[in-house]
């Protein structure tokens, strides 16, 4: 197919004519098909990927803090420090029973509270985390001891405050020997 140009003008054969009307025609319908491939390609391209991004990076899990209020009664002829450490027994218990059921639980907080005579008092607050449990699960390492939790219980003081009695002056020998 050869083309004349002469200036300006150019006399294009019948042939080519013909064949772009007819492109021209089965344009809306090429047109539609590039449309739905275009739209399928990316769809297949697309959601593949989307998939792989879930499973390298899954979404971020939203974790909280796991809040328990404990109360335990005083036994008879019990003293402050057996009474401490059956709370602090407790609290380990509490402690390791939230993180073993709840796997979004990151951090714990457990307030004991102890009743003693018809008064009741927080003793200790235990407050840790999921990794601090993991490397060392101490109650006494972590737990926040409440200083007036003695005297708001009415335990007695095991303290004894030395009585000073007055001595009676001891007489000096003399240091002059006797003729």
């Amino acid at each position: 197919m050869r083309r004349s140009c002469a200036g300006q003008t150019c006399v294009i054969p019948f042939q080519v004519r013909s064949l772009s009307k007819t492109l021209i025609q089965f344009m809306p319908l090429i047109s539609h098909k590039i449309r739905i491939g275009s739209a399928l390609f990316l769809l297949s391209a697309v959601l593949p990927i989307w998939i792989l991004t879930e499973a390298i990076s899954p979404q971020i899990v939203q974790a909280y803090t796991a809040r328990v209020d404990l109360s335990i009664d005083s036994l008879p002829e019990e003293n402050y420090e057996t009474l401490l450490r059956r709370a602090e027994s407790a609290a380990r218990s509490a402690a390791q029973r939230s993180f073993d059921h709840d796997i979004l639980v990151t951090d714990v907080s457990i307030i004991i509270s102890v009743q003693n005579q018809g008064s009741i008092a927080p003793v200790l607050e235990l407050a840790v985390s999921r990794p601090q449990w993991r490397t060392r699960p101490d109650p006494q390492r972590w737990a926040t001891y409440f200083k007036t939790a003695r005297a708001l219980l009415f335990f007695k003081q095991n303290f004894t405050t030395p009585i000073v009695l007055p001595q009676a002056p001891t007489p000096t020998p003399n240091a002059t020997p006797h003729l």
